[in-house]
């Protein structure tokens, strides 16, 4: 046989119980910070729990801390780059409906560009007009 047998890694039955207390525990902890008002904290600590739920899923009910190593990297990678992506709408909608950098004349002057045709090059300032 050219390849070694691959043994399949059984978890102890001590280690599953932690885990799983531990999952209670976290889920727990979950329905407690969703009814505290944490402001604008409420999100990351609930992101955070999520993950620490995640981690102890994936590392030992799903083995992967005995599984090879490969497998781990493209987790990591994964994990990486929704991380990106998350961060990405995080930053989209924590920034949704500041105002405080706008003013009366930068709204005046984005409805004259609405109003003005479409095909107008200078942006609705208008040519004088030439006299018949």
């Amino acid at each position: 046989m050219a390849h070694a047998e691959h043994a399949h890694h059984i978890t102890p039955f001590r280690t599953l119980l932690g885990v799983f207390l531990g999952l209670v525990f976290l889920t727990i902890l979950t329905v407690t910070t969703s009814r505290l008002d944490l402001g604008v904290l409420d999100v990351p600590v609930a992101l955070a729990i999520a993950l620490g739920k995640a981690a102890l899923v994936v590392v030992f009910f799903m083995a992967l801390k005995w599984d090879n190593r490969v497998n781990g990297v493209v987790l990591a990678l994964g994990v990486l780059f929704v991380s990106i992506f998350l961060v990405f709408t995080l930053f989209d909608t924590a920034f949704r409906g500041d105002t405080s950098n706008v003013d009366e004349v930068t709204i005046k002057d984005a409805e004259a560009e609405l109003a003005a045709p479409a095909g107008d090059a200078d942006h609705g300032e208008s040519a004088p007009a030439a006299d018949h």
